[in-house]
């Protein structure tokens, strides 16, 4: 009789014990889920546009809560025309006007060069949507990869300007290759 009662309570432990189980990794894994959803997410560098800033499958932690794209900042975006998510550089802001010199290999912003630390690329790929100057529309943005030659970029059609809404966060950090990892 004694035998029976401690046969059913460990059993009854033992499903005790398997339920917290089962609780914390339900906990866990909406947690997880949350946080890439909402504060951060992890983008891959495909190709070679943004060299020599980034190379081909580095792995960036891009954050995403709170973030208001601007100048300068390297963005994972959405672009429907290439059906994928892209990494390249803010150049212009809505309300900025950008004027590329296709002889001379400069881009300009507001009537001043647009330079980029450690970046000595030209740019004399004509491709494009528009005819320069263009004023940059409220709520959108005109991108471009730090390897301009190699790059598809809102000079491109089937990229454009991008979208606020398309933006899914700034590039904050690499993760890997371990031995580049670091802030960006």
């Amino acid at each position: 009789m004694f035998s029976d009662f401690k046969i059913h309570k460990d059993r009854s432990g033992f499903i005790d014990s398997l339920l917290d189980w089962f609780k914390t990794a339900c906990v866990t894994v909406v947690t997880v889920m949350l946080i890439f959803t909402f504060i951060c997410r992890t983008a891959v560098v495909n190709g070679q546009s943004m060299e020599p800033t980034l190379t081909e499958n580095d792995i960036l932690m891009i954050w995403s809560l709170g973030y208001k794209p601007k100048q300068g900042d390297i963005i994972a975006c959405n672009c429907y025309g290439l059906d994928k998510v892209i990494v390249k550089r803010i150049i212009a802001v809505g309300g900025q006007k950008v004027y590329i010199d296709f002889v001379a290999g400069k881009v300009y912003v507001d009537a001043e060069e647009y330079l980029v630390d450690g970046i000595d690329n030209i740019t004399t790929d004509q491709e494009s949507n528009y005819k320069y100057p263009i004023t940059v529309p409220e709520g959108q943005y005109f991108v471009m990869g730090d390897n301009r030659q190699h790059s598809t970029d809102s000079r491109d059609r089937r990229v454009s300007l991008i979208d606020r809404d398309d933006i899914l966060g700034h590039a904050i950090f690499r993760i890997l290759p371990f031995k580049r990892a670091g802030k960006l």
